[in-house]
């Protein structure tokens, strides 16, 4: 992703910063700055006029700016420790992107919705796909995951151990992979009414941003998915086994 010089950023404008990264746009978010149509300015007169310390923007720019190289073998990890690092990661994400989107679907909608109508039903799949993981991921830390963990700490101290109020782990699994089915459908449902999260060439600021951040919330989810649906639930399938009486 391109980036700008961040050794100059408060001389920049808040416009130039977003369209080259538009991930910036929350951090205007963040302090009340209007990356839309105070697009113009640059991030040191926004922030003189909001009374804000421009170095504090200024590190909270370069910090989201900041990508990540890493790599990791996910099929080698202890299932306590995926499913930490999906609450920590995945699930984090999806609670801090959430008002942002909402937010952003709603006004988008309400501004172009009159030229643009997709964005209507871009905005309904948008808070289907919020509500339903809302309810989702709290019942994967509530109730899955801590007895995924609980089958771990049995398997390492060699005990049994008796069986779930859900009879077996197979039964939440299967409500988790119809969910994430239903979930996954709602964005591409989004990824074809906006034309592969294309905006058109009139769009103002905010609606690039809210196709961007539709579109790097779905490779999250795909991410998400495919580390519970195809790592984490088969191996708990696995060990549920082993550590339940025969």
């Amino acid at each position: 992703m391109e980036t700008t010089d961040m050794t100059s950023v408060s001389k920049v404008t808040i416009g130039e910063l977003v369209a080259n990264d538009w991930r910036t746009a929350e951090v205007f978010k963040k302090y009340s700055i209007d990356f839309c149509c105070g697009g113009k300015r640059t991030v040191e007169e926004a922030c003189i006029k909001r009374g804000i310390d421009p170095a504090t923007v200024e590190a909270d720019l370069k910090a989201v700016q900041k990508g990540s190289g890493s790599t990791h073998n996910f099929k080698t990890w202890e299932l306590d420790f995926l499913a930490d690092f999906i609450i920590n990661n995945h699930h984090k994400y999806v609670k801090e992107a959430a008002p942002f989107l909402d937010e952003l679907c709603h006004k988008v909608a309400r501004v172009h919705g009159d030229a643009h109508a997709e964005l209507i039903e871009i905005k309904n799949y948008t808070m289907q796909v919020l509500e339903e993981f809302s309810f989702h991921m709290n019942k994967e830390e509530m109730i899955l995951f801590p007895y995924i963990k609980s089958l771990v700490e049995a398997e390492k101290a060699g005990k049994t151990i008796e069986p779930p109020p859900f009879g077996t782990i197979a039964n939440p699994i299967s409500t988790m992979e119809t969910e994430h089915t239903s979930s996954g459908d709602a964005m591409e449902e989004i990824k074809d009414l906006s034309n592969q999260f294309t905006p058109p060439v009139d769009a103002c600021m905010s609606y690039r941003v809210l196709f961007a951040k539709l579109q790097e919330f779905q490779q999250d989810l795909h991410q998400h998915i495919h580390l519970e649906n195809n790592i984490l639930f088969p191996k708990a399938l696995q060990l549920e086994k082993k550590v339940l009486p025969q």
